[in-house]
């Protein structure tokens, strides 16, 4: 399912949030999955159907924030790479966030065909939040520091995230790259939207990494693992 050719060996997938403090505003890069996934019911069933889950209360969204000395209550925004349920699950344990999220993939969302091909559940993301459309790049705060970069090709309206720190800039991948293999040319999934947009999006962020960019991809053990619990 996430490298075309690959064997069935079994592969861990950490599956992020990213906290994200501009000042005294708090923001979100995707919000990781639904309560509904942690115990039994028709929503795991489904699930389970593909993926072995590892999720306890303890991994949702709300706790970790609060684990953060964040309330989930104080979120103010949270930017959406794309719509799957690993990425948007915890919008509902978000009540007072705007969702930032490409035009093409909100639309996508209600659209019968693509939301069908896209496996993509409006129950998960239309939850009555702000939502605020974009195209293109889009500049969170104004300043240059957070910004959402367009990387179609996974989903129809994909986007990645740049965050300009004091000393470097890091790009949020998501799963425009599953893995740093991926960033290094690896293969593409079997599936996803259109593979020629992804590689194209796949270029572009190779591009920014030449011009001293940090990219972390959106579902690679080694690199999470390997990651310091901030990012200055």
């Amino acid at each position: 399912m996430f490298e075309a050719g690959a064997d069935d060996t079994p592969r861990s997938l950490p599956v992020p949030a990213w906290l994200v403090r501009h000042g005294d505003d708090v923001a979100l890069f995707d919000c990781g999955m639904h309560r509904d996934l942690v115990g039994p019911g028709s929503a795991r069933e489904v699930v389970e159907l593909f993926f072995g889950l590892e999720v306890t209360d303890d991994d949702l969204v709300a706790a970790r924030l609060r684990a953060a000395g964040v309330d989930p209550g104080e979120v103010g925004i949270v930017i959406l790479s794309h719509l799957h349920f690993d990425h948007v699950g915890g919008l509902s344990q978000l009540p007072n966030a705007r969702v930032i999220v490409q035009a093409d993939e909100w639309a996508a969302g209600f659209d019968a065909d693509l939301a069908a091909a896209n496996t993509f559940n409006p129950a998960d993301f239309d939850l009555g939040h702000d939502v605020m459309n974009v195209g293109g790049e889009h500049d969170v705060f104004g300043d240059g520091r957070v910004v959402c970069i367009p990387t179609p090709g996974h989903t129809p309206g994909h986007q990645s995230l740049r965050v300009r720190l004091s000393d470097r800039e890091v790009v949020l991948c998501a799963d425009c790259a599953y893995f740093g293999e991926t960033l290094d040319g690896g293969p593409l999934p079997p599936i996803g939207h259109d593979h020629e947009a992804q590689a194209e999006s796949l270029v572009r962020l190779r591009a920014m990494r030449a011009a001293g960019a940090t990219l972390i991809p959106g579902h690679d053990t080694g690199v999470m693992a390997a990651l310091p619990a901030r990012l200055d």
